[in-house]
């Protein structure tokens, strides 16, 4: 589940603080690279556990209104598609969440009323739950509810937003990736879903984990060098004026270019321009493309580098 698109991110995340820090303890950038990832992880679980905490935030909002003393006839006997959802409960039974629920809690337990409530307010006066309402009631249904209310409501909830910030400073912007992984997630769920084959491993393969912590290394050990080639390319512009993310994205990148063959070039230049478009100012990402495609050829005239 933690892509390589992740990967970038968090590497350029503890390369950015290490420089910060003046540190280049490469065991520590590690540890912090592979807490990082987990955390990345752990925020798939979380998502898919506030599914579970929303429906049951419902149940318990029907229960009591059927309870109440004067109860209505629609309280006494209300709509109760959201509260009996199959695929929530299927989340519910799921072993691996639950293991999780038990072993790390969850950013959102059942007593924080304030944010589950207003979370369930949205999704009770939203057009996607009056939809629902009227649809079949079936398990597609079921499903293809909360795929609509992720999209279209809870990962862009601003109020969402300060939670995760509140748990970690990384979080926000780990949420689009991740979001679409509980997207994916929610797709994969049929009705004969064992319990315990619904979620995404962390990584997919160990190639995946050797290249989070072989290119924070190769970042880290390369950097006199890549500074050397980004001077020579900016001329009597001096380094040190240089936007700091903007030296790390490009020493990340040289970093990628020169230790792993196998990755076309065309794809390490996108994936790098889009981090300072998402990470720096406007014109860093034409900058730093400039400067990429610079030190790209001059690596291919010192017979450095041979892959296209």
């Amino acid at each position: 589940m933690i892509n390589r698109t992740i990967i970038r991110i968090k590497v350029l995340q503890i390369v950015y603080a290490c420089y910060q820090k003046n540190s280049k303890d490469l065991v520590h950038a590690e540890n912090e690279l592979m807490l990082g990832l987990q955390k990345s992880y752990d925020l798939y679980h979380y998502l898919l556990y506030f599914i579970v905490l929303l429906t049951h935030a419902e149940q318990k909002r029907l229960d009591y209104q059927r309870n109440k003393l004067l109860a209505t006839e629609a309280e006494r006997n209300p709509n109760r598609r959201l509260a009996d959802n199959r695929l929530a409960e299927l989340l519910f039974q799921n072993k691996q969440l639950q293991k999780f629920a038990n072993n790390k809690g969850t950013f959102l337990n059942t007593e924080d009323f304030h944010f589950i409530r207003s979370t369930l307010n949205k999704i009770l006066q939203s057009t996607v739950y009056s939809e629902y309402l009227e649809s079949d009631h079936t398990f597609k249904s079921d499903q293809s509810f909360w795929i609509q209310i992720f999209k279209e409501l809870i990962l862009k909830d601003d109020d969402l937003e300060e939670i995760l910030e509140s748990q970690s400073i990384y979080w926000n912007d780990d949420l689009e990736i991740i979001g679409a992984f509980v997207i994916k997630t929610i797709r994969r769920i049929t009705n004969e879903t064992p319990d315990d084959q619904v979620l995404y491993p962390m990584f997919n393969n160990e190639e995946d984990k050797d290249f989070a912590i072989q290119l924070l290394h190769h970042s880290m050990l390369d950097e006199e060098e890549s500074s050397r080639r980004i001077k020579n390319q900016i001329n009597n512009w001096d380094i040190e004026r240089l936007a700091l993310i903007d030296l790390n994205i490009i020493q990340i990148a040289l970093a990628e270019l020169r230790h792993f063959p196998s990755i076309p070039i065309s794809v390490t230049l996108n994936e790098y321009i889009d981090l300072a478009r998402y990470y720096s100012t406007p014109k860093s990402p034409v900058f730093i493309n400039g400067i990429l495609d610079a030190i790209v050829k001059e690596l291919k005239n010192e017979k450095i580098l041979f892959k296209n």
